[in-house]
């Protein structure tokens, strides 16, 4: 006999201890408007959860915090395969912990289908952000949700919803609701970049500007000004993230011929807090 319900009623972690403590095998399907989800269990424990492309325990965590949709369980359906092996009560506890996090960071981001958006800066403003974050704003369009830009840096809509809140408290930062927001970001700057898009990779190549300066000193100002601006003429034109990469080497090299190998590893360092090369 199946057993279904709301999950508005009775939440996710709830609903799978009331059935894992009578032992029983089966399996739970998860429903949110178009998203399905799927838990499955054996012998009371469980084996296997599947969430789009995600398996495993980052399924369990990402429909736990689901706060509405129904929930229908199907007993002596069991998994093709198994993605679980920590126990029930590692993954209910966890699940618990998650939830309440959740709480805290729904008062910024209403749901994983919403969309983050740039607040346009000065560019010559500086930006203190974490290498985490800068790879979060680098894939930020205005169109992307939060679970499609969780999928590009390959980590779980939780983890990305974390570091998202850190930008958006920080005021980088907003959020709008997934349909509303994708009709205003259809208007692409020349070239194939939004707006928000070329403000950012400014402001990276001001940091880049900023960080050279300081090896150099005032008296190399202009080697150091020509390839700035061939970077910002060059976003402005519509390329990406690659005229910042190319930045950084020109300036590498001009900081190895006028300040010598040890001024250059300096740069380096502090480089790799500001971009992460290409793979």
């Amino acid at each position: 006999m199946s057993f279904q319900g709301s999950i508005q009623e009775l939440p996710i972690p709830d609903i799978i201890q009331l059935v894992s403590v009578s032992g029983k095998t089966g399996m739970f399907t998860l429903t949110r408007g178009a998203e399905h989800g799927y838990i499955y269990l054996k012998n009371g424990q469980m084996t296997h959860a599947k969430l789009g492309d995600v398996t495993g325990e980052e399924a369990v965590y990402a429909l736990a915090i689901w706060s509405t949709g129904d929930f229908q369980f199907t007993p002596g359906e069991e998994a093709e395969s198994s993605t679980i092996r920590t126990s029930n009560t590692s993954l209910l506890m966890e699940s618990a912990r998650r939830i309440d996090e959740w709480k805290v960071l729904s008062r910024r981001i209403p749901g994983l289908e919403s969309v983050p958006t740039l607040i346009p800066r000065d560019a010559s403003e500086p930006v203190m952000v974490s290498p985490p974050e800068r790879n979060l704003v680098l894939r930020i369009d205005g169109r992307k949700t939060v679970e499609e830009i969780a999928r590009e840096l390959d980590s779980s809509s939780f983890e990305t919803a974390k570091t998202l809140y850190g930008l958006i408290t920080a005021g980088l930062v907003e959020m709008r609701p997934g349909e509303a927001a994708r009709p205003s970001a259809t208007a692409a700057a020349p070239g194939g970049l939004h707006g928000d898009e070329k403000k950012i990779l400014s402001i990276l190549c001001a940091r880049v500007k900023q960080e050279s300066e300081t090896a150099l000193g005032e008296s190399n100002l202009t080697a150091i000004e020509r390839p700035y601006k061939q970077a910002l003429l060059e976003i402005e034109r519509g390329r990406g993230v690659e005229a910042v990469r190319d930045l950084i080497r020109q300036t590498e090299k001009t900081i190895s011929a006028l300040g010598g190998p040890s001024k250059m590893r300096s740069f380096q360092d502090k480089m790799s807090l500001v971009i992460q090369p290409k793979a």
